[in-house]
């Protein structure tokens, strides 16, 4: 029925589909750290889970065993150079800008926005299901993005407001060419502690040591299925193997933790959960479970979701020593709910938009890559950046701009069941 030996499956099938998963999970230990102990084959219960009011299982799709290509980078690890302090030194000179009150970025419910998401492009070489519509989209022209010094101006600005992490998200960061100068300027702004980017991980592993180099402290890589032909349906391309060495690399250099994204739905990938569980045993992985959320064009459906109670009661079951654990750089306004198990190396955590939303904490703004600023995730209200700066507002007149955008942010967004209904970009657009 689908191309790349997918189906929709049910019944005596399903355990085909957990074998598939297994069998993905072992040979990852295998071809990607094969000098390290590898993993046996999960032992997966048939344990009921947690109760919960999102729908009822429905047919999975499952592919059938295939090849799986065999991974020979090898990256040793290392310690990282940053640069030359000279340079460093003239780069913070140009970029330095004098600092703004912080009341600037703090909304009416008296929460400080410290983390500033910026989408570089709408371009994408994956096409997602969840995140790009079927009949595609609609790309901005490319004088209508912003362009790399109004992204470094827009930055330097909330910088000085109090912002001290920056994620770099798209479409896909990684296919904009400047990337490496962006980060490098953006190391250069004082105040900035973090510079991370969420990445598909498809050309990572070819980037990501110059990108460490000029300053990259942080990287998610999302990853939804371990299985090579399912992730051909999911994406509508290939390239699984490539995102494997990704992470290979993202280890090798020292980033810990390594965040993969697995987007959870029901029927797709719900049977994966622990074998992704099974990548934090060895290796500094975070593995991030998020529900899934709904975003034009994406089809979505309450019964699709995965609830955070329903995964964690699965992973309770097979691994009892699953606790509450703060992570490295963690504050209160971290949106995932973090866990460690005992004798695993890495950790994974739950981002519950759907079920436990966190917006009594948020601290996070976007600006996306036509310059538009978006408070929430989820809100409609967007106020354009880019059509300020080009109409020559300065600095003082963009921040203006800024806080009465920020002041008009909601105490909380809608439930899911409401969401559906409101009209909101493709995940694509927003940036993820």
């Amino acid at each position: 029925m689908f191309a790349h030996g997918v189906f929709l499956a049910c019944g005596r099938h399903r355990a085909a589909n957990r074998g598939a998963s297994r069998t993905a999970c072992a040979r990852w230990r295998a071809a990607v750290f094969p000098s390290g102990p590898r993993l046996g084959a999960t032992d997966f219960s048939d344990a009921s889970a947690a109760s919960t009011e999102v729908g009822k299982a429905s047919p999975r799709v499952f592919a059938k065993e295939s090849p799986r290509a065999s991974l020979t980078v090898t990256i040793p690890r290392t310690a990282v150079t940053v640069g030359a302090v000279e340079q460093i030194a003239a780069l913070r000179v140009s970029e330095s800008t004098p600092g703004l009150p912080k009341a600037l970025l703090t909304d009416t419910h008296g929460r400080h926005h410290s983390y500033l998401r910026i989408s570089l492009t709408e371009k994408c070489n994956l096409r997602c299901l969840y995140c790009m519509p079927e009949e595609g989209i609609d790309l901005t022209a490319n004088d209508k993005l912003m362009t790399t010094d109004e992204v470094i101006r827009v930055a330097k600005l909330f910088v000085a407001a109090g912002v001290t992490k920056i994620r770099l998200t798209g479409g896909e960061p990684t296919v904009r060419r400047d990337l490496g100068d962006i980060v490098k300027r953006l190391r250069a702004l004082d105040g900035l502690q973090t510079i991370a980017i969420t990445t598909n991980g498809i050309t990572l592993h070819k980037k990501l040591e110059e990108l460490r180099n000029n300053g990259l402290t942080h990287v998610n890589i999302s990853l939804d299925t371990l299985v090579p032909a399912k992730f051909e349906f999911l994406t509508r391309r290939k390239g699984h193997d490539r995102v494997l060495r990704s992470i290979k690399a993202a280890c090798a250099l020292g980033f810990d933790p390594v965040k993969v994204n697995v987007v959870l739905m029901r029927g797709v990938n719900d049977d994966e959960i622990l074998d992704f569980v099974e990548m934090t045993r060895h290796d500094p992985i975070n593995v991030r479970f998020i529900e899934y959320m709904p975003f034009d064009g994406n089809k979505w459906e309450t019964k699709k979701v995965v609830s955070y109670a329903e995964a964690f009661a699965l992973i309770e079951e097979k691994h009892p020593s699953i606790r509450r654990a703060l992570l490295p750089g963690e504050d209160k306004s971290e949106v995932g709910k973090n866990f460690k198990i005992d004798n695993h190396t890495g950790s994974v955590s739950f981002v519950t938009s759907m079920t436990h939303n966190f917006c009594g904490s948020c601290n996070r703004l976007r600006v996306m890559a036509d310059g538009n600023l978006k408070v929430c995730l989820f809100g409609q209200a967007e106020t354009s950046l880019r059509d300020a700066m080009r109409a020559g507002a300065d600095d003082e007149a963009l921040m203006e701009t800024v806080s009465a955008a920020v002041k008009r942010k909601a105490a909380a967004h809608a439930g899911m069941h409401d969401l559906k209904n409101l009209k909101n970009r493709s995940m694509i657009k927003i940036g993820g």
